[in-house]
């Protein structure tokens, strides 16, 4: 079965004097014919839990019937080594990889490792995703809104942090909860992000607060909720979700920017299955997805997409985001200057 592209999708099907809609629907009819054939799909993903993952599988199938989804949920790390040795052993699996590291994909780039494919869904982006991919390889397919977050029960009135900057208060001594940049790629771009407006400067009077610091993104939630710490930073998601169950979480979209991170996915040119994972590519960036983000907690990146319960409309939100090349280059200095300065 030939692999259908943006270049070939339609021309065999007489509808070339179509309008751009009506080609774009002829264009995803002849792929998911494609797809179909093929049968199946086989997705990494690291950007959300198994059980979502499963969910998310189950969702395309009903919307593609007969193009089942094989899921492998990973962390973005251990995803990105198996299909690494899956290119050095020439024994393709993987079809469609979506990874929260960003940076990978520029290096999966440089071994022609990623399949061109421009997706027609992926105009519907939200203003501030577009350009955090590469045009015709890798798009952003989830977000993640790295904010200020604060206990409710200890926190009120003019001491709730309202900039970066006043997590460095000494009134927070021994109070602050932040994560580690080598742990969770997410919180490692928000250092880069306070390194470029700040300067190194920031973080050795962050380490003279005496902050906890824990791994993952979510750790400070988890101290903050436990009346360990009663500020810190977190993602916007898990921190809404957590404040909606009842627990004593607050949040705030900080005025000198909220970080935005994204985790990308793209086609596998070595794809066994190559049509379907262009279908796929499709819908992870469909109305249909963005719906099932928001069924799971996730953050959507599409323009037409409602934002999350309790959260702002991205559009209502001043972010800050970094480029592949700025993470790829800066984040493994930046790790080391976080060792030196708080520690391993």
């Amino acid at each position: 079965m030939p692999v259908i592209t943006r270049r070939t999708m339609g021309a065999g099907l007489g509808v070339v004097a179509l309008t751009a809609g009506r080609a774009a629907r002829a264009d995803l009819s002849a792929l998911e014919t494609a797809a179909r054939v093929e049968g199946s799909v086989n997705w990494y993903v690291a950007q959300m839990s198994g059980e979502a993952a499963e969910a998310m599988g189950r969702r395309f199938t009903r919307r593609y019937p007969g193009v089942a989804v094989s899921v492998i949920r990973t962390t973005g790390q251990v995803a990105f080594e198996r299909l690494s040795q899956e290119l050095k052993n020439n024994t393709p699996s993987c079809d469609v990889f979506s990874s929260t590291d960003i940076s990978q994909y520029p290096a999966l780039m440089k071994r022609n490792a990623l399949a061109h494919y421009e997706p027609v869904n992926a105009g519907e982006l939200a203003a501030p995703y577009r350009g955090l991919g590469e045009k015709g390889f890798y798009y952003p397919t989830t977000g993640s809104l790295q904010i200020l977050i604060y206990n409710t029960k200890t926190v009120t009135g003019a001491d709730i942090p309202r900039h970066c900057t006043d997590l460095l208060d000494p009134k927070f001594n021994h109070r602050v909860a932040v994560a580690h940049p080598a742990f969770s790629g997410y919180f490692g771009q928000w250092v880069l992000a306070m390194r470029r407006l700040y300067g190194w400067g920031y973080f050795e009077k962050l380490a003279a607060n005496n902050p906890r610091v824990g791994r993952s993104g979510n750790d400070p939630i988890t101290l903050l909720n436990a009346g360990e710490c009663v500020v810190g930073t977190g993602p916007a998601s898990t921190s809404t979700v957590t404040a909606r169950r009842g627990n004593p979480i607050g949040i705030v979209y900080p005025e000198d920017g909220t970080v935005l991170t994204v985790g990308p996915s793209a086609v596998v040119a070595s794809a066994p299955h190559p049509n379907a994972a262009r279908l796929f590519m499709e819908w992870l960036l469909s109305r249909d997805y963005a719906d099932a983000c928001r069924d799971w907690s996730l953050e959507p990146v599409r323009a037409d997409a409602e934002p999350l319960p309790g959260m702002k409309p991205i559009s209502e939100i001043k972010t800050i985001s970094l480029t592949a090349a700025e993470i790829a280059r800066d984040l493994p200095g930046a790790i080391e200057q976080w060792r030196d300065t708080f520690g391993n």
